[in-house]
């Protein structure tokens, strides 16, 4: 929710996200809708062809992952998708027709993604977040958390796509690694994903010493891991859910994060090969490892770093690096 110093600015790119606690450290709050869309008929929120809507925007991470996720499974015709604007406003997401993004909402005519809140819950309080997955026949929210929603596009929805697209055939969660997979889920969550945030919105010295080293000890760990294994992605010769959910980090890390973030030790692109390998593998992919491109197809770096830049209330968006992800020797 808008604090008062955003509700009092007059420029939608002049917005004080006071993000940090008190002692400087910043904490993500919890998603508040964790509903679950259920191949089930008999389910509260069953699986249905056009009955649910993907609100998401361009710019941000969380997001970015549903995002790949629709692509990977071939969702298109089954969930459609609304982008709106990616600049944080006094009154959070708006729709704006920047890049890519929609002039309104196309169902309700909305020009705030806060509305969609309300028509959820008119009592609502928390804070107007992306990913949202929409169900139009009970006018709610399922869920806001992103991590959720990717594991129900998994396989609630693989009675509508091809067969070859589907959990069963083409695992982004297979059973013989789940384990592995959730593990390092846990710490790059904590560390890299979420640890990028905790390095760029620090409002105190100790609290930025404490999470930019912390960033940097996983991404060392990320390369070793790569080192041992040998293989072209975390778990072996496929994607999985992991990859998926680290791309988004590292896609922006570079472009966004080393600058705006101050997550500038190191960069990916000279001081981490194997994972730079990685990344690159998979943006430039289109083959039917990423249905056709899933990656590079999602991956948007002016809303990226415009949308990062008036979010920590800078004017001057970083022109660097020349190329956002440098080709696939």
């Amino acid at each position: 929710m808008a604090s008062k110093a955003e509700a009092e600015s007059k420029d939608p790119k002049e917005v004080v996200f006071n993000a940090a606690d008190k002692d400087g450290h910043y904490r993500r709050k919890p998603s508040q809708f964790r509903n679950w869309v259920s191949a089930d008929p008999e389910a509260e929120f069953p699986a249905e062809k056009g009955r649910y809507v993907l609100y998401l925007n361009l710019g941000c991470p969380w997001a970015h992952r549903t995002n790949i996720v629709h692509k990977l499974k071939g969702l298109q015709d089954v969930i459609q998708v609304v982008v709106m604007g990616y600049v944080r406003t006094p009154e959070g997401w708006v729709y704006d027709g920047s890049e890519g993004s929609e002039p309104c909402d196309p169902l309700y005519g909305f020009t705030k993604h806060s509305q969609l809140y309300h028509k959820a819950d008119p009592t609502y309080e928390g804070r107007y977040t992306v990913p949202a997955l929409w169900d139009r026949k009970r006018e709610t929210i399922v869920s806001n958390e992103s991590s959720e929603i990717i594991r129900m596009f998994f396989t609630a929805f693989d009675a509508f796509i091809d067969p070859s697209l589907r959990e069963t055939s083409k695992p982004l969660l297979p059973s013989d690694k789940l384990i592995e997979i959730e593990a390092m889920n846990e710490w790059v969550y904590n560390t890299i994903n979420n640890g990028v945030y905790k390095c760029g919105f620090a409002s105190t010295q100790e609290a930025y010493n404490t999470n930019v080293y912390a960033l940097f000890e996983s991404l060392d760990r990320l390369e070793s891991h790569f080192a041992a294994n040998q293989t072209p992605y975390l778990f072996g010769d496929h994607i999985t859910e992991a990859d998926i959910r680290l791309y988004t980090t590292i896609a922006r890390f570079d472009a966004a994060y080393f600058t705006l973030f101050k997550c500038n030790l190191k960069m990916i692109r000279y001081d981490y090969p194997r994972l730079h390998k990685w990344l690159r593998r998979l943006y430039w992919d289109t083959s039917e490892e990423t249905n056709g491109g899933a990656f590079r197809g999602t991956t948007h770096f002016v809303p990226i770093k415009e949308g990062y830049t008036y979010t920590l209330k800078q004017t001057v968006v970083p022109a660097g690096p020349v190329e956002a992800i440098l080709p696939l020797d």
